[in-house]
């Protein structure tokens, strides 16, 4: 096992907890978003506070980070758009009733979740709802988009694209965006779904929750494919990358699986807290716990290679880009992290066809997706 790693910069300018940590696509910017009521920009290279994005009028619960814009979701029943360059609030998007969980901006729209049991999509560039989604008993807490396929499979069906959303009545939905309607209920779980991920390509839906299970889901038909039965403990973060399915739980544990098949082939402990975040960068498996420490792990061995202590509560979000890793916790502090020196991964041969249109949304905390929306 790795030597412990120090921070090379404390971000401790937030006077709450951080909920979410947004990545820009061009890895330029990072995103927070807090219990304080604020959001603030970062510039990745030196852990400089670009922004303050103020507005909000009660916690921020997630966030997203595109190039030229930053999307916010909050307690006060609102989502916001602002300005990267100028900090300043340019949207503000109003209907739901109750806290917002998550949002997910794809294809040009902007999709939500939230307490008051709806989903709902607005055109980015317009504040009026263009449609709502409602359907489940409960909370909705995490979503994912699948886009219009090509060739499309059922022009009625997939127009529009595909929402799945996850909701604390134990079921997910596949709604069609363009008409609202409910297209599936996805019914199995025994608990509150508490995240989601989508693989595009295989059209299947991977659902973790409280009931200590992950479920694989045709979104078409609405068949339960396959059960994934080992942990011990609610599934909370799930993570779908290089042909492998990795899940975090309250068991302390995160599991890799063969998403085809539902076996388990690998097991990462030595967390002593419940794994709140996932992140599969070039190889490395990295964790966020509850017991404040983030790890990395050879994801093709499972061996722990490095400790990173420092926060003094759970890490809520993790991010990685080129040779430095950003948490962001609890404790109200965004740390960086030098991954120089960590353990090359061993070479193993390329799948010959990656998995793409990946959306997640974890709850993290929950959280995480995103299910990151995501």
């Amino acid at each position: 096992m790795g030597g412990g790693g120090s921070a090379l910069r404390v971000c401790a300018d937030h006077r709450g907890g951080i909920n979410w940590l947004s990545l820009s696509p061009d890895g330029q910017r990072l995103l927070t978003g807090s219990e304080d009521g604020t959001a603030r920009l970062w510039s990745t290279a030196d852990g400089q506070c670009c922004a303050l994005l103020q507005g909000h009028e009660s916690y921020v619960t997630f966030c997203q980070l595109e190039d030229e814009a930053a999307f916010t979701c909050s307690a006060d029943c609102t989502i916001r758009k602002w300005d990267v360059q100028t900090g300043q609030c340019v949207q503000v998007y109003r209907g739901h009733t109750s806290i917002v969980n998550r949002i997910l901006v794809a294809n040009n729209q902007l999709f939500s979740s939230s307490y008051d049991r709806t989903a709902r999509v607005w055109a980015v560039d317009k504040e009026q709802v263009s449609q709502e989604f409602r359907g489940h008993r409960n909370c909705v807490l995490t979503l994912a988009y699948s886009a219009p396929w090509d060739p499309p499979c059922a022009e009625e069906v997939e127009a529009g694209g595909l929402l799945v959303t996850g909701s604390t009545d134990g079921t997910a939905k596949v709604w069609q965006v363009a008409s609202g309607c409910c297209h599936q209920t996805l019914r199995g779980h025994t608990g509150a779904v508490l995240c989601l991920v989508l693989d595009g390509p295989g059209r299947t839906a991977f659902t973790g929750s409280t009931d200590a299970t992950i479920r694989a889901w045709d979104i078409l038909s609405g068949e339960q494919l396959r059960v994934f039965r080992e942990h011990q403990g609610s599934v909370i973060c799930l993570e779908l990358a290089e042909r492998l399915l990795y899940s975090g739980s309250t068991d302390r544990t995160v599991k890799c699986w063969l998403p085809d098949t539902g076996h388990s082939v690998r097991t990462f402990s030595a967390h002593r807290r419940s794994v709140s975040a996932l992140k599969l960068h070039a190889g490395t498996l990295f964790t966020g716990s509850g017991d404040a420490c983030a790890r990395a792990f050879d994801a093709q061995s499972g061996v722990l290679q490095r400790v990173f202590r420092g926060h003094a509560r759970v890490i809520n979000c993790l991010q990685v880009h080129s040779h430095m890793l950003y948490t962001a916790s609890h404790d109200g502090a965004l740390r960086l992290w030098d991954l120089h020196g960590l353990q090359a991964p061993r070479s193993r041969p390329t799948a010959k066809r990656s998995l793409s249109r990946l959306f997640s949304n974890r709850v993290a905390c929950i959280t995480a997706a995103p299910l990151q929306p995501a």
